[in-house]
């Protein structure tokens, strides 16, 4: 029998790849895929067999799907998808393994669930209430005010967040969220946090950690580019641009949101507004951030699938950091919230050939459909490794000049898609 440990991830569409999985973590044991069945674990599914142990799950009978798994003799269990948190900690619960306990998952998922701990400790008072349906809309605009934001209390992507400044536009907002054909079974209506000025860099980044024990390591803080309307993430720049004051100060509210969320084993994420008033959370993810396999792969330092499976494992590596000797970043297209087909893209050889352009990778193929919504999503992006952040921001917006997509709109119309990035001001860069 082999000493390797087994390790047991829950699989689904999220922040690491099946093949980001098999690299990461067959160095350190023998990976098992416990396949959620998808319509994205149905693709995956014939490749995945070819590399590794698949055991199906079934939604309907976790205990026996846990039986399966247990005759592997697992190790360590974890997820790297949002969606999967809660099974992952079901499945944890019946194999006796280390992960987030179901209450603490509760917390992570629900996003009115977090804001009422973190007050309750004390952490950070973000004025936040809950809907469920379109009648809480006043009690929800009183207890907050406007501006606010409204979003799913469960999500990601910034799927179906809205800036809300009008009451009247909020409350028909607030309707159509919870009765329309996509519906969401509930939404909250949270404090606008507004940033400060940061410019040419976004006004928030986000925060990568690892827990252990009683261990918090805080191994990388990410920056962001401005955000496009209304939340849309436009890419990653790392590490970020911070005064010393101000990162003390995020890695210590972070510390505290860790600790009063009761995270003790596995990776974070959690995004932080930077307010003229000090640092505020946006929000705590119990699992890898997106992107972060991307930038260490330029960076050429940790592997963070890995280090998420150590940390299952029990191993104490909450001491491990990003080396941040090299400046890297991912700089996205915007997919038009329009949505259509997409068919070519324009750009490509020239933006590729600019020093410090990695890769330039297109989402889609030919004839393939763009879908429409506000929620954050790339028809592109850009992945580069530079020597400091004034060449960073240079060439990226540079190679987004380059890059044209020609989509056709649903009613047949071509339209061209491109973000028209200025060069930054020397004078803004630090």
């Amino acid at each position: 029998m082999s000493d390797r440990p087994v390790i047991v991830v829950v699989y689904d569409r999220g922040s690491a790849s099946l093949l980001d999985i098999v690299d990461g973590l067959t160095p350190i044991g023998t990976p098992v895929l416990a396949l959620w069945p998808s319509e994205h674990g149905a693709d995956v599914q014939p490749l995945a067999q070819e590399m590794l142990t698949v055991e199906v799950l079934d939604p309907e009978d976790l205990d026996g799907s846990a039986e399966r798994l247990r005759a592997h003799a697992p190790a360590a269990i974890l997820t790297y998808s949002e969606t999967k948190l809660a099974v992952t900690a079901q499945l944890a619960r019946r194999l006796g393994l280390a992960y987030h306990t179901p209450a603490t998952v509760e917390l992570l998922r629900d996003k009115y669930a977090q804001r009422q701990r973190l007050r309750e400790r004390g952490v950070d008072s973000v004025r936040s209430h809950r809907l469920r349906e379109a009648g809480d809309w006043p009690a929800a605009l009183a207890a907050v005010g406007l501006p606010a934001v409204l979003k799913p209390a469960s999500g990601q992507g910034s799927r179906s967040t809205h800036a809300v400044t009008d009451a009247d536009a909020g409350a028909r907002l607030a309707a159509e969220l919870l009765t329309g054909p996509d519906r969401e079974s509930t939404l909250v209506l949270e404090e606008y946090l507004h940033g400060r000025d940061c410019a040419p860099y976004g006004d928030y980044v986000s925060v990568e950690s690892a827990v252990s024990g009683q261990r918090i390591s805080h191994w990388a803080v990410t920056g962001k580019f401005p955000l496009a309307p209304p939340f849309r993430e436009t890419g990653n720049i790392r590490p970020a641009v911070l005064p010393d004051d101000e990162r003390a100060a995020l890695l210590e509210l972070v510390t505290g949101a860790l600790r009063a969320l009761d995270i003790t084993t596995g990776v974070t994420h959690t995004e932080v507004k930077l307010t003229p008033d000090g640092p505020r959370i946006i929000e705590v993810n119990g699992r890898l951030g997106g992107w972060q396999v991307q930038l260490a792969r330029l960076a050429g330092d940790l592997d963070p699938v890995a280090l998420a499976a150590r940390l299952a494992l029990g191993e104490d590596v909450a001491h491990v950091r990003a080396d941040d000797e090299r400046v890297v970043f991912t700089r996205a297209v915007a997919a038009p919230v329009e949505g259509g087909t997409y068919l070519s893209v324009q750009g490509l050889r020239t933006a590729l050939a600019l020093d410090g352009v990695e890769h330039v990778v297109t989402r889609y193929a030919p004839g393939e459909t763009v879908p429409a919504g506000v929620h954050s999503a790339e028809i592109a992006w850009v992945e580069g490794a530079v020597a400091d952040h004034a060449t960073a921001l240079r060439v990226s917006a540079q190679a987004l000049r380059e890059l044209a997509f020609t989509v056709e709109a649903p009613d047949g119309t071509p339209y061209t898609v491109r973000e028209s990035v200025p060069e930054p001001e020397p004078s803004a860069v630090p």
